[in-house]
């Protein structure tokens, strides 16, 4: 495909992402080495999920913690042999268990940006403190961001070096309730509908009015990347039409041939249909996003026994668990598909193809 890229790059202080572009990190097993390092090296800012990272190693099941941190080292070294020059970070969910220790390998790994959601990362500038290692807290709505960033203010004396604002047709867990998932709609077929894609677009400029307030404070631009159904080149226009700095990409980058999952999982999203895409409750309380499959009826029927716990996050009681979500993921990553929990974003139903990240980079940004 022939063009030049028509937007400017994406600015994280000393670092510069040549496409605004940030491939969302996408645990368990989706996002690590092969995915993170092609998207960095055709330019954008390539993510390594840390969420049970270590799944494939020898020992995970009796040292799941030790198995991660080593992984993450791995998958750093291998990512960067992939794209020398590239912009490589790790995606860390807040509500790890020892998210502090997980923060921390990245740093010794050598990340050069750690991307934090599942919750609030309020301390998360003090695990990084000394290093040069970026920080950007995952937001979704106005009033998170402005709790964030008055925290860092005044614990820590400093602002995000980036904000991700994840908006409510992403994958994965989700930071809204239930109701405003079922209620949202992408399109405004309903005319009764209140909350819609237009609705959230002016959260996502209270969003940036927050930043930018703090910015002037500090005396510097803090980027801001928007998420959550960022499919198409129209979706990304539509996007950074809103005075946004970039995207942040996920469901899109699954059904490439450098993403790490199986191709029977990505067989899954280029099979699903519009009516196949459901938020569920997951585990830990949460609702998110998944392709509806046999697995998701069976529990739903009856609760799967949990026999072991991979001890993976905070708040999750395997006694009351309906299913434990880290085999749920790691038999989706393996392939497994019928027996397993198949995180996807709203518009995994558009994927139709097998493609590579530059395709799909050179699609997103090009004229």
């Amino acid at each position: 495909m022939n063009g030049k890229n028509q937007y400017q790059p994406l600015i994280i202080g000393d670092l510069i992402v040549e496409k605004p572009v940030v491939q969302g990190g996408m645990g368990v097993g989706i996002s690590l080495s092969s995915l993170a390092g092609a998207v960095a090296a055709a330019g954008g800012l390539g993510l390594i999920s840390t969420a049970q990272i270590g799944f494939q190693e020898p020992d995970f099941s009796e040292n799941p913690k030790e198995a991660n941190l080593r992984a993450m080292k791995s998958e750093l070294k291998k990512a960067r042999e992939k794209a020398p020059q590239g912009v490589i970070g790790y995606n860390i969910m807040v509500a790890t268990k020892d998210y502090p220790e997980y923060v921390k390998t990245a740093v010794e790994a050598g990340a050069d940006i750690i991307v934090s959601g599942a919750g609030l990362p309020i301390d998360l500038p003090k695990y990084v403190e000394g290093s040069r290692v970026k920080i950007a807290p995952i937001v979704s709505s106005p009033k998170s961001a402005m709790v964030i960033c008055k925290m860092w203010d005044r614990k820590y004396h400093r602002v995000p070096d980036l904000v991700v604002v994840e908006g409510p047709l992403a994958g994965g867990h989700l930071g809204f309730s239930r109701e405003e998932l079922t209620k949202f709609q992408a399109d405004q077929a309903d005319s009764d509908v209140r909350y819609d894609q237009a609705a959230y677009d002016r959260e996502i400029l209270g969003i940036r009015k927050v930043i930018e307030d703090f910015g002037r404070k500090y005396g510097c631009h803090i980027p801001v990347v928007s998420a959550g159904g960022v499919f198409s080149r129209a979706d990304m226009a539509h996007h950074m039409s809103l005075g946004v700095d970039g995207v942040q990409v996920g469901t899109r980058f699954v059904t490439t041939e450098e993403c790490d999952a199986s191709q029977a999982y990505k067989d899954t999203y280029l099979k699903a249909k519009k009516e196949d895409i459901v938020i569920v409750k997951s585990p830990v309380g949460m609702p998110g996003r998944a392709i509806w499959n046999p697995f998701l009826q069976k529990v739903k029927e009856s609760p799967e026994k949990i026999t072991r716990c991979f001890r993976c996050l905070e708040h999750c009681n395997p006694a009351s668990a309906p299913y434990c979500i880290t085999m749920a993921l790691v038999r989706a990553a393996l392939g497994q598909v019928d027996d397993a929990l198949l995180f996807c974003g709203y518009n995994a139903w558009k994927c139709e193809k097998m493609e590579t990240v530059a395709e799909v980079m050179a699609d997103l940004c090009l004229v």
